[in-house]
C-alpha cells in the first residue's frame, strides 16, 4: 500500500524550461511535464503556433506532486520566488501572453490557496502581482525535445545564462524543500 498522496499544480511563468527545470529538484515533486494550456485554438498546438501567441495558450507545466511530501501551497511559494510575477506577458526577454504569470487550478480548494498565496506573497514584491489565477482547460504536452530540456542541454547558451542562474536562486530561498540535487 502506497503512501503517497498524488495531486496535480498547473503553473506557467515563462519558458517552461525554466520552471519544469526549478520543479524538478523540489522534494515531493514525482513528474513535471512542459505543455500548453489556456488557449482557445482548435487541435492539438505546436511549440512554433504558442509561440506566435496566436493561440492564446500558455507555456506551463504541469506537475505531479506528492501531498504528503510537499503542500499545494509550498510549491505555490517555490513558483512566485523563481520568476517575476509582476511582470505583464513578459519573463526577462521572453515576452507575450505564452509567457504569462498563470496559476490553473484543478479544484476550488486549489483557486482558494492560489488567491491566499498570491495575496501573502505580494508584500515582498514592489510592483503589483499580474498573475492570473484560471481554471484548468485542457492539458497538451509539448513535443518531446521540450521536455526534460535542462537536463539534457545544460551547456545550451540559454541553459547556462537563463536558467542555472534560477536554480542558483532556488537553492538560496528554498533549500529546505529540495531534493539532493546539481547543477
Amino acid at each position: 500500500m502506497s503512501n503517497k498522496k498524488l495531486e496535480l499544480i498547473t503553473i506557467g511563468g515563462g519558458c517552461f524550461w525554466c520552471i519544469e527545470a526549478v520543479f524538478q529538484e523540489v522534494n515531493g515533486v514525482e513528474k513535471v511535464v512542459s505543455g500548453y494550456t489556456g488557449g482557445n485554438a482548435p487541435g492539438r498546438p505546436t511549440y512554433r503556433e504558442v509561440c506566435s501567441g496566436l493561440t492564446g495558450h500558455a507555456e506551463v507545466v504541469q506537475i505531479t506532486f506528492d501531498a504528503n511530501k510537499i503542500s499545494y501551497q509550498d510549491l505555490l511559494f517555490v513558483f512566485m520566488t523563481s520568476h517575476d510575477p509582476t511582470t505583464l506577458n513578459r519573463q526577462g526577454a521572453d515576452v507575450g501572453t505564452q509567457y504569462r504569470s498563470v496559476i490553473y487550478y484543478h479544484n476550488d480548494q486549489q483557486k482558494l490557496l492560489a488567491e491566499i498565496v498570491v495575496k501573502e506573497v505580494a508584500q515582498y514584491y514592489d510592483h503589483p502581482i499580474v498573475t492570473e489565477i484560471s481554471k484548468a482547460g485542457i492539458f497538451y504536452d509539448a513535443e518531446k525535445e521540450h521536455q526534460d530540456y535542462y537536463r539534457n542541454n545544460k551547456t545550451q547558451g540559454y541553459c547556462s545564462a537563463v536558467i542555472t542562474p534560477k536554480l542558483v536562486k532556488l537553492r538560496q530561498l528554498h533549500a529546505d524543500k529540495l531534493k539532493n540535487t546539481k547543477v
